[in-house]
């Protein structure tokens, strides 16, 4: 359900087409939650079949129409409403951490590739979330220029802030992430000295 209020953050900047949203998603709320567009579209119409949306042609290029959605009184009390709400945690799935538990199972060498490639995943997801942060800190991020426009202006500092606290959560676990596989290869070179694998 958090495709709904993770579309309604976005169109609560400005009205968008699904095809704008999908490309603003992939750089945004992307990072937090993850949908395709096979997801998105679908959601789309649910959201205007609900009320929470209202949707109108638009001219797309010389001759196309696309479907440009706007957010309803009703799309912004439902996103109110879900920011104020309680999280019900969802059970942990974590494919990499159930594996690392039975790697006394792989080969050696193949256990090393994995942790060196959870290593290089989190990595340039590092690198990605610092230079959200350096946007946000530069005032070059697109989209947060784009929400500040829309909000008053004794309100910059807030909105700014929390986009910051975001990328600073997903930084700080991706750190972890990078020095738990780290600590894994050193696992695999206590237990496995060189020449002994």
């Amino acid at each position: 359900m958090s495709l709904r209020y993770a579309l309604l953050a976005l169109l609560n900047v400005e009205p968008m087409t699904g095809y704008d949203l999908y490309k603003q998603f992939q750089t945004s709320v992307g990072y937090v939650w993850h949908a395709p567009d096979s997801q998105i579209y679908p959601e789309l119409r649910r959201m205007e079949r609900d009320g929470l949306l209202e949707g109108e042609e638009v001219p797309w290029g010389s001759k196309g129409r696309k479907r440009q959605y706007h957010v309803t009184d009703a799309g912004r009390d439902a996103f109110r409403t879900w920011v104020n709400t309680q999280l019900d945690y969802p059970r942990e799935r974590d494919p990499m951490h159930l594996k690392a538990a039975y790697l006394e199972w792989a080969e050696p060498d193949s256990a090393r590739r994995q942790l060196e490639a959870h290593i290089e995943h989190y990595g340039a997801r590092l690198l990605q979330w610092r230079q959200k942060i350096q946007e946000i800190d530069g005032g070059s991020s697109d989209m947060l220029n784009r929400r500040l426009a829309t909000v008053p202006e004794e309100d910059h500092r807030k909105v700014a802030a929390f986009k910051r606290f975001t990328y600073e959560g997903l930084t700080a676990r991706a750190e972890a992430e990078v020095a738990w596989a780290e600590r894994g290869l050193a696992l695999l070179d206590e237990l496995y000295p060189q020449g002994s694998a």
